[in-house]
């Protein structure tokens, strides 16, 4: 029996340049993605994820503390309760990533999960986190993830997330799926250059890999001051043969939304069968080195 999902990806540019104060971009980028979520909740969409970072600029272009003051506790913070209030009366799941504070001065690049119901699920916390390309300094401000790969049952069936930088790493990816995984997330905030060869080339092969939809989500337009290059939208669903469903703009802010059908996992799974014929016993030198 099929089992249909309709998705909603969010990509959408700054609204105000990163020198302007953080806490009126944060309020007026919260404002800008309410306006989307309520759009995706009107045309149909069981679950909605929001691009990397998403209430401010990628602030990570440059080392400033002044952009400290954006992180927030997870669950307790104002963001997270506001996205549980609104999944709730929306009716949709919800993948919210944000920056969190654990402590003071302790903090991570975190995604949510909420269900339908507004219950606050649980988080990922970003495991690889860049620090070798100009403009993407994230260990200035975050420590890397120390939750694994968790995967939550919500209403619509089983997700996971990886967050940009992530991708690069297929063992993550991996992970998810033997997890349990049936949607996997990939919020991210990439410039054009390298990455965009490889935008529509890892995560397809990670949907193959694993057998699970992906949804790939990044922002859109530059932000002065620090011009890092173009952050080029194109936004996109792959189903597991890698495949794509619906791919988004590369320079306009956009609700995407892709119709699935999660049989389609097993229908797949059935033909490649990857997971019976792994060889886990081989294995152990990619951790020992």
């Amino acid at each position: 029996m099929p089992r249909p999902v309709r998705i909603g990806l969010i990509q959408a540019r700054t609204t105000h340049p990163g020198d302007a104060d953080p806490h009126v971009i944060k309020a007026a980028m919260i404002a800008k993605h309410l306006a989307f979520i309520e759009d995706a909740a009107a045309q149909g969409c069981q679950v909605v994820c929001l691009q990397e970072l998403f209430y401010g600029p990628y602030f990570c272009a440059e080392q400033d503390p002044r952009w400290y003051a954006l992180s927030e506790p997870i669950p307790s913070g104002p963001t997270t309760q506001l996205m549980c209030a609104t999944a709730q009366r929306l009716g949709l799941v919800l993948i919210v990533p944000i920056f969190e504070e654990e402590n003071t001065g302790v903090y991570y690049n975190t995604a949510s999960f909420i269900d339908a119901d507004g219950t606050w699920l649980g988080k990922y916390r970003k495991s690889h986190l860049p620090q070798c390309l100009p403009g993407f300094w994230e260990k200035f401000y975050f420590r890397p993830g120390n939750l694994g790969y968790p995967v939550f049952t919500t209403k619509v069936g089983q997700i996971g997330v990886y967050l940009c930088y992530d991708r690069h790493f297929p063992e993550g990816a991996r992970c998810l799926g033997l997890n349990g995984a049936e949607i996997v997330f990939n919020p991210s905030a990439t410039v054009a250059g390298l990455s965009e060869h490889l935008w529509k080339l890892e995560q397809p092969a990670h949907a193959v890999a694993n057998g699970y939809f992906l949804g790939a989500i990044n922002r859109v337009g530059t932000e002065a001051p620090w011009n890092i290059g173009e952050f080029y939208g194109q936004s996109y669903v792959v189903d597991p043969r890698g495949q794509f469903v619906a791919t988004a703009s590369r320079d306009r802010d956009e609700l995407l939304i892709a119709d699935i059908d999660l049989d389609l996992i097993r229908e797949t799974r059935n033909t490649w069968q990857f997971y019976r014929d792994r060889r886990p016993e081989t294995y152990q030198p990619l951790v020992a080195l």
